[in-house]
């Protein structure tokens, strides 16, 4: 194990969390900290269990992956487990699970993230393992074959050889966006999965794998100003990298709505699914359309539900959101669909379906939200914020911590959230439902059974 010198951080910032609007509202302590070498330091202690969250992300996700290498972001973060400097391969997932934690890794569009759910009194050793990844990776070709193989059987897994596979998370970006950032197949071909190289590997790790590219969060049962301390003992020694400008990933305006089909062997029922480009984030349309949300498709009262399932029995559920399968709405920086999918009976046609959808939307277009229903939708809202903030054993609150640091470099934004939504009017409802609701604004992608012997 080996110790760093200490050094001072660079700036601290204590945020205090806006006045409650009623006694029930939820705030949450912060602690935001930048230690000199750029890493974002985000604490919250939270004592109604003995347990702590430490979660670290990286500002690297697959949207910004190389070209033609595809996958190659959700490849590295399997690389994080094959060892570092003080830890051999697998030994950080033993040293977390020894000590009665759980741990997980994921890659999205804008992130790749690395957390710890442990006992409060384990959270120093953790620190410590993270650093030491951080710090000196173990790249290997022979850890990097072997992560190929992985990677290769978890696409062939969970997409190649599954029903439905990635609909409509994977499938939808691509048919949907025209800038390659967003429109890559993110997770891996499997040729692109093969071409990496461990010069790739290397130069990844050294560029994006550092702490000025980087948030980590610790939430639980913690002391604070001990935290830190151990925060910038096992971190601040860690030399900040040259981080290289950031690729334009806008995406034009749809003018013209797209249709696509895809045969699957695999199914035995239809699908159906329309992605929609969603508001500019914190922007007021992007808190308008997660009202709109709540209204269409969230929930047995939603209206889609209603119209679809209640009323015309065109189908047995229907889902959808932003960002879905990925996360929410509110974890991602880069453009994102608002969706709407589901499965549906071969003789319920697609053009039914998509009808009483339009009416629906039409409807929400041309004719104003009461008072009653947007306050409806408010609530269900407030539900599904504190939700998303206590799932996991509160992982989704560090979540939410560290994509308000590492997007805008606000966490206190977590306690503000109630209050964006409630700024938006029944006039803005009907202005966002115009302008992104619209066809043109659309992609639709149904999947249909692929006959037998074809």
């Amino acid at each position: 194990m080996f110790r760093v010198l200490l050094v001072p951080c660079l700036a601290v910032a204590m945020i205090a969390a806006p006045s409650a609007q009623t006694d029930q509202k939820v705030t949450v302590p912060i602690e935001y900290h930048k230690l000199e070498n750029g890493l974002k330091v985000v604490m919250s202690r939270d004592t109604s269990s003995p347990t702590a969250v430490v979660a670290l992300y990286y500002n690297i996700g697959f949207r910004l992956e190389p070209k033609d290498r595809t996958g190659f972001a959700h490849l590295f973060e399997h690389m994080m487990f094959q060892g570092s400097a003080n830890l051999g391969k697998n030994e950080f997932i033993g040293l977390v699970e020894s000590n009665g934690g759980i741990l997980n890794g994921s890659t999205r569009f804008d992130f790749t993230n690395y957390y710890q759910i442990i006992p409060a009194h384990t959270v120093e050793t953790v620190l410590w393992g993270e650093a030491d990844r951080m710090r000196g990776l173990n790249i290997t070709q022979e850890n990097l074959t072997n992560q190929q193989g992985v990677v290769k059987n978890e696409v062939k897994v969970n997409v190649l050889n599954q029903p439905y596979g990635g609909f409509p998370w994977l499938d939808l970006p691509q048919l949907a966006n025209t800038n390659w950032f967003n429109a890559h197949n993110f997770y891996g071909d499997l040729a692109d999965l093969d071409a990496a190289t461990l010069g790739d590997v290397q130069q990844f790790f050294q560029t994006y794998y550092s702490p000025n590219n980087a948030v980590l969060v610790v939430t639980g049962d913690i002391d604070t100003a001990q935290t830190l301390g151990w925060i910038r003992t096992y971190f601040a020694g860690i030399p900040a990298s040259k981080l290289p400008a950031q690729p334009d990933i806008a995406e034009p305006r749809q003018e013209k709505e797209r249709r696509t089909n895809r045969e699957d062997a695999l199914v035995n029922r239809p699908a159906l699914a329309l992605g929609y480009h969603h508001p500019v984030r914190d922007t007021p349309e992007f808190y308008a359309m997660g009202l709109i949300d709540q209204m269409l498709v969230q929930g047995q009262d939603s209206r889609l539900y209603q119209a679809l399932v209640q009323k015309r029995g065109l189908t047995g559920s229907v889902s959808g959101g932003a960002n879905p399968g990925l996360g929410s709405m509110f974890d991602v920086k880069g453009p994102m669909l608002w969706t709407v999918y589901m499965i549906h009976d071969s003789d319920k046609p697609a053009d039914e379906i998509l009808k009483a959808i339009d009416e629906e939307v039409a409807r929400l277009q041309h004719t104003p939200v009461t008072k009653e229903e947007l306050e409806l939708a408010l609530v269900k809202q407030r539900s599904a914020l504190y939700a998303e903030q206590e799932q996991f054993v509160r992982f989704g609150r560090a979540n939410l911590l560290a994509s308000y640091a590492l997007f805008d470099d606000d966490p206190g934004k977590i306690n503000r959230m109630e209050d964006d939504f409630r700024t938006v009017t029944p006039e803005l409802i009907q202005q966002t439902a115009r302008e992104y609701l619209r066809p043109g604004n659309r992609t639709i992608l149904t999947i249909t059974p692929k006959a037998k012997g074809n």
